[in-house]
């Protein structure tokens, strides 16, 4: 069964953790098979279709926060930050962003709020494609099966309570090899090049035994920017 939604958008919520140097983090936007406080339950492969759309436009959904409030003023609707990674996994949409402006007042204070923890839910802003309904008492009410993803929002709130911020990275934190390995495999690499990318590039970017005189956190976001460019060229 196919919904006309063309002048609609729909929001579900979701949530997940900040890098402190770069402003990345990770989470599920929206979560497979479980009932959300619409009564509605997302199918697996119901993004597929958006996201390979999103991918030919050589980007994804903008980021917000709290969906752009009311729309009242052009700085409600102004991206926070840019996701730079979605794919659909057997728990759900799951997504990496990385926030603008940490050295601005706003952007410290969204960062401070999902490091936190106190601001850690995740939401998506979609337009209904195709969807089945309940017909049995106890059943959700609508199975989404094909959904248009219009944006996803960094919210206080979400519809789902499983979908979260998962992690916050900080270039600080990152001070062994294995973790330097985990950053790269969140940027997109696979876990075998990911391995093969810290083993040879973590010698050069290892912290300075003396952490007062160390550029460690500079080093390392700079190895982040230009693995980011890398990802997003392929």
């Amino acid at each position: 069964m196919t919904e006309n939604t063309l002048a609609r958008i729909e929001i579900k919520l979701a949530a997940d953790g900040v890098d402190a140097g770069t402003g990345q983090f990770s989470g599920l936007g929206a979560v497979f098979g479980n009932v959300d406080s619409h009564n509605d339950v997302i199918a697996p492969g119901a993004f597929s279709a958006t996201l390979k759309d999103w991918r030919k436009r050589g980007k994804f959904p903008p980021m917000l926060l709290q969906h752009g409030g009311m729309g009242v003023t052009a700085d409600d609707m102004l991206p926070i930050g840019q996701w730079t990674a979605m794919e659909e996994t057997p728990t759900g949409l799951k997504v990496t962003g990385q926030l603008f402006a940490l050295t601005t007042e706003r952007g410290q204070y969204i960062y401070e709020g999902l490091k936190s923890g106190a601001l850690d839910g995740l939401s998506i802003g979609f337009r209904t494609k195709k969807f089945t309904l309940g017909t049995k008492p106890g059943e959700p009410r609508r199975t989404l099966e094909q959904v248009d993803l219009v944006e996803v929002s960094i919210v206080t709130w979400p519809s789902n309570a499983q979908a979260r911020v998962a992690s916050v990275k900080s270039a600080a934190e990152i001070d062994t090899r294995r973790k330097f390995e985990r950053l790269l495999a969140d940027a997109g690499f696979s876990r075998a090049a990911a391995a093969k990318l810290a083993a040879g590039g973590w010698p050069a970017l290892a912290p300075d035994p003396n952490p007062a005189t160390t550029d460690f956190a500079r080093r390392l976001d700079e190895a982040a920017r230009e693995i980011r460019a890398i990802t997003k060229g392929h």
